[in-house]
């Protein structure tokens, strides 16, 4: 949720062309990363930027709050699209930290109600990522931030590093005996 450090978290881990801010778009759109007026307009700048980088395999750094699940849909839905793997990142920073934070951004006078409902939220979807289609859910601590390994994996369709010989066999339509004799000639 907001005043979680999921920014701070971004941005120390992954290059600044990697992140794709919600805040950022909406500054972009009005000058005002809080207005929320624009939000929808902002997300579709998001979700454009996303699909574009995605499509050149460019790792994909989305820091928005993404707390319900109506709002990882379109992320999920470009995730498949592009045959990429989506990775949830939850960082579970106490709701007294979030409202702390929050305190000392000028910026962020909306009401405590506004956090409150974005960690209930928040627990509410730590048990829906997986069945969402999250292939991979990371859940971080703020004692653990300062330890955690980012480890960068070629897209699981990137096979640019396998190298042959190869033995590709096309449709076997039913063909069941012939294909194990097949792979008995080739040695499996």
């Amino acid at each position: 949720g907001s005043g979680s450090g999921k920014s701070t978290f971004a941005q120390r881990y992954f290059k600044p062309t990697e992140i794709i801010s919600s805040d950022a778009c909406r500054a972009m759109l009005t000058d005002d990363e809080t207005d929320q007026s624009v939000s929808a307009d902002a997300f579709d700048l998001v979700y454009t930027i996303a699909a574009k980088r995605l499509a050149l395999g460019r790792l994909t750094v989305i820091d928005a709050t993404n707390v319900q699940a109506e709002a990882r849909k379109p992320l999920l839905a470009l995730a498949r699209h592009y045959h990429v793997w989506p990775v949830a990142i939850v960082l579970h920073t106490p709701e007294r930290v979030c409202l702390e934070r929050n305190l000392g951004r000028p910026n962020r006078d909306f009401g405590d109600f506004v956090v409150k409902r974005q960690i209930d939220n928040l627990r509410r979807s730590l048990r829906t990522l997986h069945d969402e289609g999250f292939r991979v859910v990371h859940s971080v601590t703020p004692e653990q931030v300062d330890s955690v390994e980012i480890v960068r994996q070629p897209a699981w369709s990137n096979r640019k590093a396998e190298h042959g010989p190869f033995d590709i066999i096309g449709d076997v339509h039913g063909c069941y005996p012939e294909l194990e004799r097949l792979l008995l000639e080739l040695g499996y």
